[in-house]
């Protein structure tokens, strides 16, 4: 019985997460539960799943959640640190880091420093402290395992064959904003954003792939988790969402990772990994699939791409930045503060007024995150 922990599980990615556990309830077991402020649904994972421990963030949505559940034997922890505590409960086998944003960094180091495997969905860690993640990982044998299709999909393919790779191929959807010119652009609204064509996603990271910033922060990830260079990562467009990515060797031949958009399969993958279990799980055809096509990404009306490419390639505290204030332009965005063209506008004008800042430590990326949030809500 693998005992996992799941911070993150009233999200998509969570609540996929624990569809998988359902599937599989001979082989995996919930012992922890962490989630942001939706106690009602957490309440109903508790009472389903049975976790000897459930954490909020929220303090007052902790406390409601508490008194809710005295019938149940859970003990409920409260913000921020209760949710970091659960990867301290003993006998943990895997952390599933399904968080939002840069809220996913400490406990994920937490738990490698544990030496616990830690299965990320969470693009944000990697993308701020991929140094410090990486190295971690390498020091306390603690593997990180990718749950996102993409990166997921690399790791599936590359195997034991890195030495003969030539370069690393991410798909992207496009969005439902492909082909749209920046005057239409400049008219797309929260509800339209959040309108994903092809993946059920959180809300955040659909904006993310309405912009293609998504993509960005896939490359930032996928040259940390992969040790690969910048020069080697490609990002192309295939707006069917059946091949989730690809990889060149150095003898022209390509592998590409095909499946239906579900993330059900790549989540089931990092918990069943290294083994491969048996899924219910919607199956690809390629006869219904039909034409699989692919071109290359829109820099010019989607120009997020380009910019968290720019701060990867710099490195330091630049990718920091990017993640901070694409995070709180997203927010202000999903709030109708600001327009969809202005989340590029902002982050743009954030990595340029930072000075790079070389080798942080996580103190130092937690008040770089902070400044990038400040400097994004003071130049709406």
């Amino acid at each position: 019985m693998k005992r996992i922990v799941i911070l993150g599980s009233t999200g998509s990615i969570g609540r996929q997460t624990l569809e998988v556990v359902e599937a599989h309830s001979n082989t995996l077991k919930v012992i922890g539960l962490g989630a942001g402020s939706n106690y009602q649904l957490l309440e109903q994972q508790v009472r389903r799943f049975c976790p000897s421990f459930a954490a909020l963030a929220d303090a007052e949505a902790a406390r409601i959640a508490a008194s809710h559940l005295q019938d149940e034997t859970v003990q409920v922890l409260s913000g921020l640190q209760g949710i970091t505590d659960l990867v301290d409960l003993p006998n943990v086998d895997l952390v599933v880091n399904a968080l939002s944003g840069f809220a996913g960094l400490e406990p994920t180091i937490k738990a490698i420093r544990r030496g616990i495997p830690v299965a990320i969905a969470n693009k944000e860690p990697l993308v701020v402290a991929g140094h410090l993640i990486m190295e971690e990982s390498r020091r306390w044998n603690s593997p990180i395992l990718p749950i996102d299709s993409e990166p997921s999909a690399i790791f599936q393919c590359l195997r034991d064959e890195k030495r003969f790779l030539r370069k690393l191929i991410i798909t992207a959807s496009g969005g439902p904003f492909r082909g749209w010119t920046q005057d239409q652009l400049s008219t797309v609204t929260p509800e339209l954003a959040l309108r994903h064509p092809n993946w059920s996603m959180g809300q955040k990271i659909t904006v993310d792939s309405a912009s293609l910033m998504n993509k960005g922060l896939e490359v930032i990830e996928a040259h940390w988790l992969f040790n690969v260079d910048y020069s080697q990562i490609e990002v192309v467009i295939h707006p069917q969402s059946i091949v989730h990515s690809l990889i060149e060797f150095i003898d022209g031949s390509i592998l590409a990772h095909l499946g239906q958009p579900d993330m059900r399969v790549p989540i089931q993958y990092a918990l069943s990994y290294p083994e491969r279990w048996g899924s219910p799980w919607p199956r690809l055809s390629l006869v219904e699939a039909g034409q699989l096509t692919f071109h290359a990404p829109d820099l010019t009306n989607f120009p997020c791409l380009e910019l968290a490419l720019l701060a990867g390639k710099k490195g330091g505290s630049m990718p920091t930045v990017l993640s901070g204030a694409d995070e709180e332009a997203v927010d202000l965005f999903l709030k109708e503060k600001i327009g969809f063209m202005d989340i590029p506008r902002l982050i743009e004008g954030a990595l340029a007024s930072h000075h790079r800042i070389d080798n942080p430590d996580l103190a130092t990326l937690q008040a770089v995150d902070h400044w990038a949030r400040c400097w994004v809500r003071e130049h709406i």
